[in-house]
């Protein structure tokens, strides 16, 4: 439920430029009960925000437009294609063929009747469709490019102007088809994910049998088998088998991923070379693949920065040209003795150029193949604005472990304390680490594993945010903490402040075991940097964007690991509400600035940063809905090649729109010259169009 009533998403298939949203604002904008409206262009969906009692007028408003109205869910949007039905070929070609019989009619002087019956057969055969919206539009009080064309051919008629009328109908109606297809590509250039999951599934049976069936219907918890070859149809966890994944559709990486027991498993990937069985972890319109594409829909609709400013824009511009046409059309021949023909035909001219179809179309098509191309290599961008924002990034703000390092530290070193012994010690810390999930704590865990030391049985447990934890053993009170907790509890004495300042200066973290009255034993445990973040600083400072490293760690740890990686500074013992004041003293400051973490632990610094980045979305779904952009997997390097992306796509968009006003200008020069023709307004508005569209569709080829 909305603050001001319901949203209903209306698919209406004729939704193809931002002519029809101006319609439909001003008809919905009347409506007793209607609070808001969105509109996606790319999915033709407008979703309404309204009162119940007013979706009936809605509808019937809509269809008063001409328009076929068409309830979605938001499950069933995403599956629906979105083309319209292929319309037949040979009324255009009856009246191109129509156009140049008149055209060359006129040019062997046969009689005018002739000429004119093949001119109005041209206009009938392929612009009736364009004549009807017009109509609408006019009557609507809206001054659309269908409105325009149609003004201006019924002028061209009336003045006589018969072979011109026809071709440049048939030329608009060719162009305008072309340029619909073009859309159409960009429009579904996401679309393509959905054939990855397949449709069938299968699936265990009571009777131990296995069954095919529609993937659909899969609860979660069923136990579902995979072929070799075979596409995964369901996110779910491995329980039995081996094999090698390709997850490209998904994370963008460009090697298999080994997969055994306890591993994830992602819809949409292909399993190329053991079986697997594996337990469903969600249903198929709540897998990462159906999140994913959601979320880029979602983005689609939302207004960039550029695309607010060309949509103010274009609301002056076109009453401004249609002003200047009337002035051309009537205060010459009035005021100068001009021919009356002449400036008629001239502001007919003026007409067709009038309409920014090609200024306002080019920023979605642009924005759209841009997320559709970070989509592709595992980049999920939220929306047009952080995809054009991230060109201005002037610092990049890392956490550390499971950023920077593969997040599995291993114990590397441990000193009994004290007086107390080896294998005490051990147990105790172990038995409070196997609690809790921090990869500091888990190295520990898995190294009094591989050791055999048995566990004890812990009480109370408490997680310690930034500082480590605590429980019950024997009803005594222990912590397993940092550095920062021992400082707080006023245990650090001289000689074991040298012992954690030499551990620390390797580059390793320190834990210490402590009871009510002293520290019992140290353990050091080091994490391993990933090869691929010392490229991705590499050519983050090569893209002019300075790094700083955000670590909950000791500040010798931190710093250790940022010269391994070149990173321009680093500070450590913050936590994750230190990690967010860091980001605010930048902000603002320093320029954009960018915080890279895991989604849930960085959250405060996350949400404060300017661009938030999630590492390894697809291992945790919950940061495609919470950040700015979602790395699908762990490889910092998509990170510079998200900014080179959105660099491009500014590029794109500025061409874009000085290549659609560029266009106009020249041709309105032309026109109030006495040079320009009805066949060039026409190459004027369709041809520009064309251009910026072909233009914005590049980004589909972006590689990085």
């Amino acid at each position: 439920m909305h603050a001001a009533g319901i949203q209903t998403p209306i698919r209406i298939m004729q939704l193809d430029c931002p002519t029809e949203e101006a319609l439909l604002r001003r008809k919905l904008g009347g409506i007793a009960g209607v609070a808001a409206m969105e509109f996606n262009l790319m999915q033709r969906v407008l979703t309404v925000t309204h009162e119940p009692s007013a979706i009936q007028p809605i509808l019937q408003a809509v269809r008063s437009l001409g328009f076929a109205p068409e309830m979605v869910t938001d499950a069933a949007a995403p599956d629906k294609p979105v083309q319209e039905p292929a319309k037949p070929w040979w009324p255009l070609l009856l009246a191109g063929a129509a156009a140049m019989g008149s055209e060359a009619a006129h040019w062997i002087a046969a009689p005018t009747w002739f000429t004119a019956i093949l001119a109005v057969a041209a206009v009938l055969a392929c612009g009736l469709g364009t004549y009807r919206k017009g109509w609408v539009a006019i009557r609507n009080g809206n001054l659309n490019i269908n409105a325009l064309m149609s003004i201006a051919v019924t002028g061209a008629l009336l003045l006589g102007q018969w072979a011109e009328a026809a071709m440049v109908m048939v030329l608009f109606t060719i162009a305008e088809l072309i340029e619909a297809r073009s859309i159409d590509r960009a429009r579904n250039a996401i679309q393509g994910l959905l054939q990855l999951a397949p449709e069938r599934a299968s699936v265990l049976q009571g009777d131990g049998r296995w069954l095919e069936v529609d993937a659909r219907s899969v609860a979660v918890g069923e136990r579902v088998r995979i072929r070799p070859g075979e596409r995964i149809a369901l996110d779910g966890t491995v329980v039995s088998g081996r094999s090698s994944i390709n997850q490209a559709p998904i994370t963008g990486e460009s090697l298999p991923v080994d997969k055994a027991k306890g591993d994830a498993l992602f819809a949409g990937t292909v399993n190329e070379s053991g079986s697997l069985e594996y337990t469903v972890t969600a249903v198929a319109s709540d897998s990462i693949l159906a999140r994913i594409i959601h979320a880029v829909q979602e983005a689609q609709g939302a207004r960039a920065p550029t695309q607010r400013f060309v949509d103010q824009f274009a609301r002056v511009y076109t009453p401004l040209v249609f002003t200047m046409a009337m002035s051309v059309a009537v205060l010459p021949p009035l005021l100068l003795g001009g021919d009356w023909f002449d400036w008629m035909y001239k502001a007919l001219v003026l007409l067709v150029i009038a309409c920014p179809c090609a200024l306002v179309i080019s920023t979605p098509v642009t924005i759209v193949s841009g997320l559709s191309a970070a989509a592709r290599q595992g980049i999920l961008v939220k929306g047009g604005v952080h995809l054009e924002e991230g060109r201005k990034l002037k610092w990049l703000a890392l956490d550390k472990t499971g950023t920077i390092t593969h997040g599995k530290p291993m114990q590397t070193d441990f000193t009994a304390l004290n007086g107390w012994s080896e294998a005490e010690v051990r147990s105790l810390a172990a038995s409070l680490a196997v609690r809790s999930d921090h990869p500091v704590s888990r190295a520990l865990a898995e190294a009094a594993a591989r050791d055999g030391i048995a566990l004890r049985h812990v009480e109370g447990f408490e997680a310690l945010p930034g500082r480590g934890t605590k429980g019950l053993v024997a009803g005594r009170t222990y912590h397993l903490g940092n550095h920062r907790l021992i400082h707080e509890q006023g245990r650090c004495s001289d000689e074991l402040e040298a012992r954690l300042s030499a551990l620390e200066e390797q580059g390793k973290t320190v834990i210490l075991l402590t009871d009510d009255q002293s520290v019992q034993g140290l353990f050091a445990v080091a994490d391993t940097v990933k090869d691929s973040s010392r490229q991705a600083i590499s050519e983050l400072h090569a893209l002019g964007i300075k790094t700083l490293m955000l670590s909950g760690d000791n500040a010798h740890t931190a710093r250790a690991i940022a010269a391994q990686v070149g990173i321009d500074e680093a500070v450590g013992d913050l936590l994750p509400e230190d990690k967010r004041q860091a980001i605010e003293d930048r902000t603002g400051k320093d320029g954009t600035v960018g915080m890279v973490g895991d989604g849930i632990n960085d959250a405060p610094a996350l949400a404060r940063s300017d661009i938030g980045f999630a590492m390894g979305a697809a291992g945790t779904g919950t940061a495609i809905e919470t950040a700015d952009v979602a790395l699908m997997d762990d490889d910092l390097r998509k990170l510079p090649r998200f900014v080179r992306l959105s660099r491009q796509t500014h590029a794109l968009l500025v061409q874009n729109i000085v290549l659609a006003l560029g266009i106009k200008v020249v041709f309105l020069a032309l026109t109030v010259a006495g040079i320009g023709t009805m066949w060039m307004a026409v190459f004027a508005d369709v041809g520009a169009s064309l251009l910026v569209v072909a233009n914005g569709l590049r980004l589909l080829r972006f590689r990085g």
